[in-house]
């Protein structure tokens, strides 16, 4: 693990590089920006730097403390996740009772704390106490989607590090170069990624994206096809992959989206689904523009739903006979 597996964020490793290269290493950071963006993977590149013998501004991938970092076994090395659904007082005050001790080696101890914002206040209290006078030899990297969640006084105290979306052209080379995509498969999944390298990733190794999309796209084209008890079979995708929500509800609203595009220009050029661009040809000739924005419509509010914790239940249901009555 280097800085040369991070695929992205050229700023942010440059930002970390000049501080290790100016004698420069702040106390505290705050990795911030969406799952799966690559937070974890630079903290982690950013760690084995500041704990390499070598002291340079990447790891030498040779030394005892980067073998021991890649073994997971660096004595001057911990990472501090969630236990549950929460990062509890003890283990914030076991992490005080570590940072008081001088480093084992070297001149640092490193400390990554994942899912910061799932720390309760009592743990963020405790922690506040280490960030308002830490030991000249440490270095506490949060990681964090959510920094709201955290106490203003814990986020002005860290040198905020934000992390953007990848570009697409860029995901897509990535997937087809390592992990073995066609142009038409990296596309879709660059483009419903979103910029978000771990995701991408994630998907095109996943035989199940690949069937809850196949099923989903399926379980469409009866529908529309006058099979109006179909409807059913979608309602049981929710119900089976109710952990992936997110991810149908974004599938059904790419789909209709390039419907509506496709109907509005003609054009293939900002279809998604371009791997089933006949299948959007068909669908654009028989639902009209108004139906089309009425399901989006109807998919958005229920985004809206499952986002502010309305019954699952219902709310599908709801979006599924507004789908059922436009086509």
């Amino acid at each position: 693990m280097d800085f040369n597996d991070i695929i992205g964020h050229e700023q942010n490793i440059l930002k970390l590089q000049n501080a290790i290269r100016n004698d420069s290493v702040a106390h505290s950071y705050l990795f911030e920006g969406p799952k799966s963006m690559g937070k974890k993977k630079l903290a982690f590149a950013f760690a084995k730097t500041l704990l390499c013998e070598e002291k340079g501004i990447e790891p030498c991938n040779k030394c005892l403390s980067c073998l021991r970092f890649d073994s997971g076994n660096h004595p001057d090395f911990d990472m501090i996740s969630p236990e549950g659904n929460s990062i509890k007082r003890e283990q914030i005050e076991k992490l005080l009772h570590s940072i008081r001790m001088l480093p084992y080696e070297g001149i640092r101890r490193v400390y990554i704390i994942e899912d910061a914002y799932k720390m309760t206040s009592e743990a963020q209290n405790s922690f506040l106490k280490t960030l308002e006078e830490p030991p000249e030899y440490a270095v506490i990297i949060l990681i964090t989607d959510k920094s709201m969640s955290l106490l203003p006084t814990i986020v002005s105290r860290c040198q905020g590090i934000k992390f953007s979306y990848v570009e697409k052209e860029r995901i897509e080379k990535l997937l087809i170069n390592k992990y073995d995509c066609s142009e038409e498969k990296a596309s879709f999944i660059a483009s419903f990624s979103n910029g978000i390298v771990g995701k991408a990733v994630k998907l095109a190794q996943s035989e199940e994206f690949r069937k809850l999309r196949d099923d989903i796209i399926s379980a469409i084209d009866d529908i529309i096809y006058s099979d109006r008890f179909r409807i059913f079979s979608l309602s049981q995708i929710f119900v089976e992959n109710k952990e992936n929500i997110d991810e149908i509800l974004d599938l059904l609203m790419i789909w209709f989206r390039d419907i509506m595009i496709f109907k509005a220009t003609g054009d293939t050029k900002f279809i998604i689904n371009r791997d089933k661009i006949e299948l959007i040809y068909k669908h654009s000739n028989i639902l009209s523009m108004e139906k089309v924005s009425n399901i989006i419509e109807s998919i958005e509010r229920t985004k809206e739903d499952v986002a502010s914790n309305v019954n699952f239940q219902l709310a599908v249901e709801v979006m599924l006979l507004k789908v059922q009555q436009e086509v």
